[in-house]
């Protein structure tokens, strides 16, 4: 299994088998990357253009999944953020609160930590990342858990879920005048 600098899982074997479509592919088939920032790699962005800024990856956007010549670890812009609202793992839903600092329930899950840089820096060039509950995340980087297995949210975490709708609901509930002229006379 992949695992982090420090040795811990990050819950995948292959952390380019769990993405669909890089962040820069648009929905015709072509690199966004390329055509909008060339002067970051004139290079990659000129070769792009000579073939009218298609995807090497992506192919034909008629196919389906990838056609290309190319793998998405081949490409050196390839990104890949999640952008669900629920844990991949155990399907847990975000609560945010509003003016509130509570910890998010859902975070951020990096999978790719190799280096995968042509020099040798050590600096990760691919950006691949899921969204997991806090729960599912401890138990991934902590133990045997991936982020494909078949899992239920975590009592704790359906707990603290809950508590902050009912603080969501307590805020938007309907009170009638009277109680808030009560209240404002007791302050």
């Amino acid at each position: 299994m992949e695992r982090t600098d420090a040795g811990t899982s990050v819950g995948v074997d292959d952390p380019y088998a769990v993405v669909d479509r890089c962040d820069h592919l648009t929905s015709d088939g072509n690199c966004r990357f390329a055509a909008e920032r060339a002067d970051h790699d004139p290079e990659f962005a000129a070769a792009r253009q000579a073939e009218q800024f298609r995807c090497p990856v992506a192919g034909d956007p008629a196919e389906h999944g990838p056609t290309g010549p190319w793998d998405w670890a081949d490409c050196p812009h390839f990104r890949y953020r999640s952008h669900d609202d629920g844990c991949v793992r155990c399907g847990l839903a975000e609560e945010r609160m509003a003016h509130d600092d509570d910890r998010p329930l859902v975070e951020e899950h990096h999978l790719s930590y190799a280096d995968s840089s042509e020099d040798g820096s050590g600096v990760t060039s691919h950006e691949i990342t899921v969204s997991l509950c806090r729960w599912c995340h401890a138990k991934v980087h902590n133990s045997w858990a991936r982020i494909d297995d078949d899992a239920n949210p975590d009592p704790a975490a359906v707990a603290e879920r809950e508590t902050r709708r009912a603080r969501q609901q307590a805020e938007t509930a309907f009170r009638p005048a009277t109680e808030l002229s009560e209240e404002r006379e007791t302050d």
